[in-house]
């Protein structure tokens, strides 16, 4: 169990909405976050955006990761928002709960301001283009990013969760794009940017 719930306090209840356009990658990006959580023993519950809206309108896809049983299994209360259209931005920044974290792609997105939110940039289509040759593994570049904003899973699991889901020719790659966002994020300082996790049972 994780160390919150050992010490007394609330469990810890993480809710993190990816959002962009289709072709993003916005569920793979999803799917390596979960894959990375549960591995690291926590309880997590992953659900994705189909139908007409991942055809080019704004799409999402949403991550629950929790110390404990996860007793209701929606997103209502995101305290990490990613946006990497302005579609995206625009439907579902808002959302975001006070004193949570909004990240978005500052070459795709003109954000409006967000009382009580932390907001922050950064050019991921455009690192993923110019150092990787690969605007594609953009949503990588975010998920190495968000990593380190938040911590709420280790690198180490993350680059795990990338060998174990992706194909062997294009592993070195998406590990070279986590490091991308790593160290984009870094530069602007970790902790100034952490969001607060929700404690189970918290109203939102």
């Amino acid at each position: 169990m994780a160390e919150s719930a050992e010490s007394g306090e609330r469990p810890v209840r993480h809710e993190i909405r990816l959002s962009g356009s289709g072709g993003q990658g916005i569920i793979l990006a999803a799917t390596l976050l979960a894959d990375a959580a549960v591995a690291s023993g926590r309880e997590v519950i992953a659900t994705q955006s189909y139908g007409p809206e991942a055809r080019g309108g704004a799409s999402k896809a949403e991550v629950i990761v929790a110390d404990e049983q996860i007793d209701f299994p929606e997103v209502t209360a995101p305290g990490i928002t990613v946006c990497l259209s302005q579609e995206a931005f625009d439907a579902y920044a808002a959302q975001t709960v006070p004193g949570g974290l909004v990240v978005y792609d500052e070459r795709l997105v003109e954000p409006t301001p967000l009382p009580e939110r932390r907001l922050v940039g950064l050019p991921f289509t455009h690192l993923a283009e110019t150092e990787l040759g690969k605007a594609i593994a953009a949503n990588i570049v975010m998920l190495g990013a968000v990593q380190e904003l938040t911590g709420v899973v280790g690198a180490p699991a993350l680059a795990d969760a990338v060998r174990r889901r992706l194909p062997a020719k294009i592993v070195e790659l998406n590990l070279k794009a986590l490091k991308l966002g790593h160290d984009g994020a870094a530069r602007l300082g970790r902790g100034a940017a952490a969001p607060q996790p929700r404690r189970a049972g918290t109203p939102a």
